[in-house]
């Protein structure tokens, strides 16, 4: 359904706001042509051209509408009320009276970011402060009272250095650019001498300028650069930004558009993954991140001396279907990929999926041709899908604006230029892809998508830094995260405060404590991570488990198909006291949530809090979810409850902590109880996202388990092709491995072809054979992708 304000947070709305400022600054869109400086601008003329450029990312190209209007007036309620409640006295009063002028990073990113609100709705036309002389004398001030008391060439580094280096200096450079032409050299002078100590050179941390900076950081910092320059006409600030994109000072080595050929480390990779903080897949918010910056410097060096050369601007264009469209399902960025944003009240799926959508708009205002076409399609196909979190719809400036700030009018202004083109929306096309340097993989079908959370000795099980993130024990652990065309906000609808952490969809785990040590990116114990793609419709998927102080491990598996995933599970040994479970379903139903839950034919019952033990179903069924099919003698505990929680349990941090107000969302458990100490259990089950109870009830004839155990998992699907996971050498019917592997085999035509990975990403080579016919697929440096051979 369409996000619903009360449902969404339940209050606390300008707390709310203050928790979407506090997120990564990022600029809204726009690629009209910026109006030029006015006369006696303290911008040098050569520059000036890129400072109207950003302005104009904040402000808009003023496109009028009634979607437009609305934002407008929802911008200038909140605008209006952080100026009310401005203060510019100055002898050391507070600007505002919740934010105390004290030392460290705590505050004065908030101050910035109200200031950013108050100063964009000042310069945009039709804004409720807008050119308002006495608002523009108020802004000055507290420019100056920030500088003086808070962020300022003489201060040092306290708490996070991101808040220093970044997050500051992008919310002081919005606010400059809208007013550059009312201050005077000297003062633009001023207020940027903190920026030039802090990102005067952004290869480099400048805490610590042993560390070189990568990925989303790098193309920040580069941005601040390019802007910062522009604003004091500093050339040789300008192209020490626009160097850093591709690294010249390192050679090339931290170019954040190269692609790397392994697996893990920060950056893009060939396969298209994107990983951040070393182990972590982050397509879901850096990744966005550096693209925003990237669309940025393209956007406003256009048609300058600065511009960027052709061959870099088509590697930036290409990222866009490479390494992020994958991931979006009904506008919205999937969960194994948000890392610890997953925890963020005030950026979900859907806050960033808005974001991706912007930088996708302003690369394809800058593109041409083929590039420019297929970027409008995605980003039309995004906005048709999006209609729980509807970008042209802002219910509130705090919630799903486009990019996680709070200013939305520009992006408005934007896609309404590119739907009013003409621009086609983007087919949804079956897809099965892996990507094997980030341990993840994205299933699609025309109804449904799918995708795992899991790790490896190469990704970390979670992260759980700067107090966020702080019940996402089992992230990594095997979960099966299934996205539904009638439930396009299951997981931004609370989820993540409310979900029982312990018991996450397709997760084999127990009910003792967690780790004590609960903390930090703490990669996986096992190396045997990965799977096989067999065509867009198929694939395997394998996982070694082994939990957090290794008293329960476990061999699964995922077979993914064009009705439903087949799930595998063999070697379940636990010698801890606690009780082992492996969680067949936990669906978020939603506020008051209703739903028959069927088992063979019959109602099950559904009463709050009162557990149901279903004794060896063959399959059941959840009303407007979809279909389960039990392939052993296996008894289900079913359980509905109500549970609540706050997105301040989850997340604490100083710039982006959520609100205490608690939500209270319904659940559907399915559970598989393993008992205590069990040695050797298996599961065998089938999930059918968005089946009808007939759908559920013939799925079985779309496959057969051809084997579960410790060593090889595999089935055979509709057409004969068999789907195996081996994690040492052994045999499953006709085929036969020489090591760990996951293996597909078929007829491709007249011929039979045999597609091969290696989820350990450590053998030169293995051997299969089919049919007493055996072929040697080499491996080595292939990093978890299939390779495809003929027999």
């Amino acid at each position: 359904m369409p996000v619903n304000r009360r449902n969404a947070l339940r209050g606390g709305a300008l707390a709310a706001a203050s928790t979407v400022l506090l997120t990564r600054p990022a600029f809204a869109a726009s690629g009209a042509t910026a109006p030029a400086a006015a006369p006696g601008s303290a911008v040098p003329a050569a520059t000036a051209p890129i400072v109207a450029a950003y302005r104009q990312l904040q402000t808009g190209i003023h496109r009028p509408s009634p979607e437009r209007a609305e934002a407008l007036a929802n911008l200038g309620r909140v605008a209006k009320a952080y100026n009310a409640s401005l203060s510019v006295a100055g002898g050391g009063a507070p600007l505002w009276t919740d934010l105390p002028l004290v030392p460290g990073s705590d505050y004065t990113t908030s101050m910035y970011a109200r200031l950013r609100a108050i100063a964009v709705d000042w310069g945009t036309p039709g804004g409720a402060l807008s050119g308002d002389p006495v608002v523009l004398d108020r802004i000055k001030a507290a420019l100056e009272l920030i500088y003086t008391s808070q962020y300022n060439e003489n201060v040092g580094e306290l708490g996070n250095w991101y808040t220093y280096e970044i997050g500051i200096p992008y919310y002081l450079l919005h606010t400059l650019s809208v007013v550059a032409d009312h201050l005077t050299a000297e003062q633009l002078a001023r207020y940027l001498k903190p920026v030039k100590r802090f990102v005067g050179n952004p290869n480099l941390r400048a805490n610590n300028t042993s560390v070189v900076e990568t990925g989303a950081n790098r193309a920040d910092k580069a941005l601040i650069s390019i802007v910062a320059g522009a604003l004091l006409g500093d050339t040789a600030w300008i192209r020490t930004g626009i160097d850093a994109l591709t690294d010249v000072a390192g050679g090339g080595a931290a170019s954040v558009v190269a692609k790397l050929d392994r697996a893990a480390g920060d950056g893009f990779h060939v396969d298209g993954s994107f990983i951040q903080h070393d182990t972590i897949p982050y397509p879901g918010h850096y990744g966005i991140v550096l693209l925003t910056a990237l669309a940025g410097a393209i956007h406003v060096t256009q048609g300058t001396e600065y511009a960027l050369p052709q061959p870099l601007k088509d590697k930036i264009y290409a990222l866009v279907a490479d390494s992020f469209a994958p991931f979006v399902y009904a506008g919205a960025l999937m969960e194994p990929v948000r890392g610890r944003m997953l925890s963020r009240q005030g950026e979900t799926g859907h806050d960033i999926g808005h974001q991706l959508t912007v930088a996708t708009l302003v690369l394809a205002r800058t593109a041409a041709g083929k590039t420019k076409t297929d970027l409008n399609a995605l980003a039309a196909k995004w906005l048709k899908e999006g209609t729980y979190a509807p970008f042209l719809k802002i219910p509130d400036p705090e919630r799903f604006a486009p990019g996680p700030d709070l200013v939305a009018t520009p992006g408005i202004e934007f896609a309404q230029d590119m739907l009013a083109s003409g621009a086609r929306p983007a087919r949804v096309e079956a897809t099965h892809r892996i990507f094997g340097q980030q341990d993840r993989l994205v299933h699609v079908t025309e109804g449904w998508s799918a995708s795992l959370g899991v790790s490896s000795t190469r990704i970390s099980r979670y992260e759980a830094i700067n107090g966020q993130n702080l019940k996402g024990y089992h992230v990594g652990d095997g979960v099966l995260y299934t996205f539904l065309p009638n439930a396009k906000g299951h997981y931004t609808d609370a989820y993540w405060p409310t979900v029982d952490p312990l018991l996450l969809p397709g997760t084999t785990e127990h009910d003792g404590p967690v780790d004590p040590k609960f903390g930090g990116v703490p990669v996986g114990p096992n190396a045997h991570t990965g799977g096989v793609r067999w065509d867009a419709r198929h694939g395997a998927y394998a996982f070694d488990f082994r939990n957090w102080d290794g008293s329960l491990v476990a061999k699964k598996s995922w077979f993914f198909t064009p009705a439903g995933i087949v799930c595998l599970g063999a070697g379940i040994t636990g010698t801890s006291s606690a009780a082992v479970r492996t969680t067949i379903e936990n669906r978020n139903l939603g506020e008051g949530g209703r739903g028959v839950l069927l088992a063979d034919g019959r109602r099950v019952a559904t009463d709050l809090g009162k557990a149901s033990v279903l004794r060896r179903p063959r399959w059941a069924h959840l009303e407007n979810v979809g279909g389960y099919v039990l392939l052993d003698d296996a008894s289900v505990t079913a359980l509905r409850e109500d549970r609540t929680g706050a997105w301040r349990d989850i997340d604490t941090g100083a710039n982006t902590k959520g609100t205490t107000t608690p939500n209270t969302r319904r659940y559907q458990k399915l559970v598989l109880e393993h008992g205590v100490k069990p040695t050797d259990a298996k599961y065998a089950y089938a999930v059918l996202p968005g089946a009808s109870v007939i759908d559920t009830l013939t799925a079985s004839w779309a496959w057969r388990v051809l084997a579960n155990t410790p060593v090889v998992q595999a089935i055979r699907v509709i057409g004969g092709t068999v789907l195996a996971n081996f994690f040492a050498a052994g045999s499953a019917g006709d085929v036969t491995v020489s090591g760990p592997a996951s293996v597909a085999v078929g007829r491709c035509g007249a011929r039979t072809q045999l597609a091969v990975s290696d989820p350990t990403q450590l053998q030169d080579s293995v051997t299969v054979t089919v049919r007493g016919r055996s072929v040697e697929v080499p491996l080595k440096g292939t990093f978890g992708a299939t390779k495809v051979v003929a027999l």
